[in-house]
């Protein structure tokens, strides 16, 4: 019973944004509210994109994070890979510090970021928003575990028929590791996908902002008119609802993957 008023209570929100994007104007002034459309009405769906540049602000978020999880999954493999089965000199000290970044708020680089994107002039441009998030710790550090899960025989006998660090890698490791890079793929995207204060900061036109940024648009141009800012936001929840209703049980086996270590 907890658990279900703690699922009512988190998926509340969510669904209060559906129902209300297709509410008429008195629904939603209703009081008190109405949580069930008495008609629907589809022109708030319509409107959003004549408001704001909706579909180009949609295509950015896509790009963006579709760019960051690619770039991070690749770094992350690699790295994860050099932790897990690559023996040199303090690899647990360098590890150690490779995790400690994860410990530095964002908020204390963003500026020396915003500087530097800026100085290359790249702000207000595609790259400047993905750049400084092509490598991340967490990912590295959730497939590392995963690897060291990896048995070590099947390794040893990959070594003994020839088999290279890349051919390894690519055959043998990466396709018996689906979940645990199912469940980086998600988390990054997800985390990339509802960036707000990076992309408020480092872009200045509508048609380079993201989807975020064109939903607090909306809330300004259309004060008067919840139902257009319901509608952009159950546009914006639509991947990420896809993700995690496809993905949940990757997510799971991903994140409990090397649980033991």
């Amino acid at each position: 019973m907890v658990l279900i008023v703690a699922a009512i209570g988190v998926l509340f929100p969510v669904y209060y944004a559906v129902v209300g994007s297709v509410m008429g104007p008195s629904d939603l002034a209703s009081y008190p509210p109405s949580l069930f459309p008495h008609s629907f009405h589809l022109d708030n769906f319509r409107n959003v994109f004549t408001v704001i540049p909706l579909g180009r602000q949609y295509l950015n978020s896509v790009l963006q994070a579709g760019l960051i999880t690619l770039s991070q999954l690749v770094t992350s493999v690699l790295a994860a890979y050099a932790f897990a089965f690559l023996p040199f000199r303090w690899r647990a000290g360098v590890f150690g510090v490779f995790l400690a970044t994860l410990m530095v708020p964002w908020e204390a680089i963003i500026l020396p970021n915003y500087l530097l994107i800026s100085g290359w002039g790249l702000a207000d441009t595609l790259p400047g928003l993905v750049l400084p998030f092509l490598v991340n710790a967490f990912g590295t550090f959730l497939l590392r575990q995963s690897f060291l899960q990896f048995p070590r025989e099947l390794r040893d006998a990959a070594r003994v028929d020839g088999c290279g660090h890349l051919r390894f890698l690519w055959r043998i490791l990466l396709p018996l590791q689906k979940p645990a890079l199912a469940a980086t793929a998600v988390y990054v995207f997800l985390s990339a996908w509802n960036q707000y204060f990076w992309p408020l900061l480092i872009t200045s036109t509508p048609t380079m902002q993201t989807l975020q940024i064109g939903i607090t648009q909306l809330r300004d141009a259309e004060a008067a008119d919840p139902g257009l800012i319901l509608a952009g936001v159950t546009l914006s929840l639509l991947p990420t609802l896809a993700l995690v209703i496809f993905g949940q049980r990757f997510i799971v086996r991903g994140l409990v993957a090397g649980s033991s270590r």
